[in-house]
């Protein structure tokens, strides 16, 4: 079984067409089709069936699919820990984020880093809270920013950079804007706007409310900050939301106000697998990344 056979055949699989894959592949696609065939004489199975033109994989091509993916996730992986050990300052790091820690958090570590190693290059990949840890376990990326830091997965390690105040947001007309702070029971009768559910703020909205002692009455959402932050300026309701996310200021016709009761936080932190090193490069950064906010918060 050769690596070149393994490519080929997630090629093929993917796109369901031998000469699509070819001509992607940049081969003949006689070449494709003697490699596969040679696999399934090795491997004694048909993993393709075909379809008119087109081709699907059987039932034991997709169960070898899978086993295929993760073998080369980690055959690649190897690999770059090997390069990056030759030269740990000139690799490439996969970073997620989710789009409440996009404004300030990412840009501003991102900034600092490439100032002190301008040669490791950086794919980023934005998702939601699930979809992150999914994808360091699966290796599709390699660490994440994540808020709340998970703490009971077993397959990730979670690393906690700062804790910080949930606030409520609220239209600049509201009868509560002018107060400094207020108990989030003063807003059981509101219209909330939110993420949808799935996302982790809206479940610390939700839970947040319950805390409180009321359900929170949800009659918008949105998917993303500026989508929330509009909506609640345009007098559509009233939201929650982690202080970090009004950094750069607070949107127009809204105020932004303290909860005392309860007391909503949220850790924020950096994520990486339990059961996998760091190739070199990764380990710069996230070394990097935990002293940077230690630094930060020796000056607060």
């Amino acid at each position: 079984m050769e690596l070149r056979q393994l490519r080929y055949f997630m090629e093929v699989a993917e796109r369901e067409h031998v000469s699509e894959a070819a001509e992607n592949l940049h081969v003949a696609q006689s070449a494709i089709s003697r490699q596969i065939a040679n696999l399934e004489a090795e491997l004694g199975v048909s993993l393709f069936e075909r379809e008119g033109r087109n081709v699907k994989l059987t039932h034991i091509g997709r169960v070898f699919l899978t086993h295929t993916k993760t073998a080369m996730k980690a055959i690649d992986h190897a690999k770059k820990q090997i390069d990056e050990y030759l030269d740990p300052e000139r690799g490439s790091i996969k970073i997620g984020f989710p789009t409440s820690l996009a404004g300030h958090l990412l840009p501003t570590v991102i900034s600092e880093f490439k100032q002190k190693y301008p040669n490791i290059a950086f794919q980023l990949r934005q998702g939601s809270y699930a979809f992150l840890i999914d994808a360091v376990k699966n290796r599709e990326i390699d660490v994440a920013f994540l808020g709340p830091v998970p703490t009971d997965d077993p397959d990730i390690s979670g690393h906690i950079l700062f804790t910080e105040n949930l606030y409520a947001l609220v239209p600049a007309k509201h009868p509560l804007s002018d107060k400094p702070s207020i108990h989030l029971n003063d807003l059981r009768n509101e219209d909330f706007v939110v993420f949808p559910e799935g996302y982790v703020l809206h479940k610390i909205v939700v839970e947040g409310c319950r805390q409180a002692g009321f359900s929170a009455n949800i009659t918008s959402e949105g998917e993303d900050l500026d989508a929330i932050k509009g909506l609640v300026s345009a007098g559509i309701g009233v939201t929650i939301l982690p202080e970090s996310t009004f950094y750069e200021s607070t949107p127009r016709f809204t105020k932004k106000i303290k909860i005392n009761t309860p007391e909503l936080k949220r850790s924020v932190g950096i994520i990486t697998p339990k059961h996998r090193n760091l190739a070199p490069s990764e380990k710069v950064f996230y070394q990097f990344v935990k002293e940077f906010f230690s630094f930060l918060q020796r000056f607060q």
